[in-house]
């Protein structure tokens, strides 16, 4: 991992981003504002307060306090080139959000085929309903995006690597098409984080969160962002504020917490992950490992040139069976649970079918697949938890 601009690495600048001292008041961490009611020392001191900009300025609760200031602020540090950061109740969230702030009824909508499903349904559903056409596209697609962007087209939503198959997105490329036309660029970067893959730096418009995941780390809180490149808060801003969007105080708390101790978490998913990919290759059982990292992962070349890392999220595909079969392998793990979302400290296992979420491109895998969050459990113990999994599958599937 290395440095920004101001020569501090990452993990100097997520111990030390959001801590102003008019926030910490002298103590270690920002304390926990929860507020509705903002009261003022007169009418012309209301009146006042009504007529400014009300950004990091106590207004009203909707508005926030320093609690959630501080994770906003230390999220637009650790992106370069960034001009501010809105929190929102969840990535979902943040993702609605950023898309309403930059479309209207009867513009178009590219959406890249390998987006997470709750992005799919909102273009499906109320963006639909709005008068807003989404046109899906394949992951892979890099420069020639060009030739997809239409008259009505407005914004282009990437994810990079996708979340359930993992193929590393053009980004630049894409990027440098949508400017050559005045397309603003969004990109789920919840993966890699601004640690691993700076998205204000390389161009992208609008960068996006779901601090559920790595930046709370945890598994205990609901939490989105989205950050602006330069020129582009207000828009976010005005949608945020005319939706209601807010961040409960304690919750941005939890983030901020989690943020601390984010780089040196990320290290070791990074180093747990590789290990057990590497593993899995190399056993009978499993037809492809989709790790970003991992040569034969849809993008592995776009990974090595543009990522400075990896986390700890990826797929396998095994070698024959039904989903019986699969049910099995995941049923018998320890070590593993059995539910969504990912980036906490506890590993996860889940059977993904991602055919069913694609529109424009189709898979032809060998047998069913199984996403792994590796998280910061001993990889040995991961690693014989799995084989004993490996073992139920090899006896169910004959």
């Amino acid at each position: 991992m290395s440095g920004d601009a101001t020569g501090k690495r990452e993990g100097t600048r997520v111990v030390q981003a959001g801590r102003r001292p008019e926030w910490t008041a002298g103590i270690v961490n920002p304390p926990v504002w929860r507020a509705s009611t903002i009261l003022y020392d007169s009418v012309a001191h209301l009146r006042e307060a009504g007529g400014r900009d009300t950004h990091h300025r106590l207004f009203y609760g909707r508005r926030g306090t320093p609690t959630q200031w501080s994770l906003a602020d230390a999220l637009t540090s650790l992106e370069p080139g960034a001009e501010g950061t809105f929190l929102y109740p969840s990535g979902v969230a943040a993702i609605s959000t950023a898309l309403l702030a930059v479309l209207s009824p009867g513009d178009e909508l590219l959406l890249v085929d390998s987006a997470y499903d709750p992005t799919r349904n909102l273009a499906n559903g109320l963006l639909k309903r709005m008068g807003i056409t989404t046109r899906f596209y394949d992951p892979m697609i890099g420069a020639g995006i060009a030739d997809l962007i239409g008259e009505r087209t407005r914004a282009i939503f990437l994810e990079s690597p996708g979340s359930l198959t993992f193929e590393v997105q053009d980004v630049p490329a894409i990027v440098a098409a949508a400017r050559a036309r005045g397309v603003t660029t969004l990109l789920d970067n919840t993966w890699a984080t601004p640690l691993l893959f700076p998205a204000i730096e390389r161009g992208v418009d609008y960068t996006i969160l779901a601090c559920t995941k790595y930046i709370v780390g945890h598994s205990d809180v609901m939490l989105g962002s989205v950050t602006a490149g330069p020129g582009r808060f207000a828009a976010l801003r005005d949608a945020s504020l005319q939706l209601g969007q807010v961040t409960s105080p304690d919750d941005a708390w939890l983030g901020s917490r989690g943020l601390r101790t984010m780089a040196v978490r990320l290290r070791h998913h990074e180093a747990a992950a590789l290990r057990i990919a590497r593993w899995l290759v190399e056993r009978p059982e499993v037809a492809a490992v989709l790790h970003p990292a991992m040569p034969g992962c849809p993008g592995h070349d776009l990974f090595l040139r543009d990522f400075q890392g990896s986390s700890g999220l990826f797929a396998f595909t095994l070698a024959g069976g039904d989903d019986a079969a699969r049910a099995a392998l995941i049923d018998t793990l320890d070590l593993f649970g059995i539910g969504y979302s990912w980036g906490g400290y506890e590993s996860l296992a889940i059977p993904i079918d991602p055919q069913r979420h694609r529109s424009v491109t189709t898979r032809d895998d060998v047998g069913p697949m199984v996403r792994l969050q590796i998280g910061l459990e001993d990889p040995d113990d991961l690693i014989a938890d799995l084989e004993r999994g490996l073992a139920a599958w090899r006896a169910t599937a004959g």
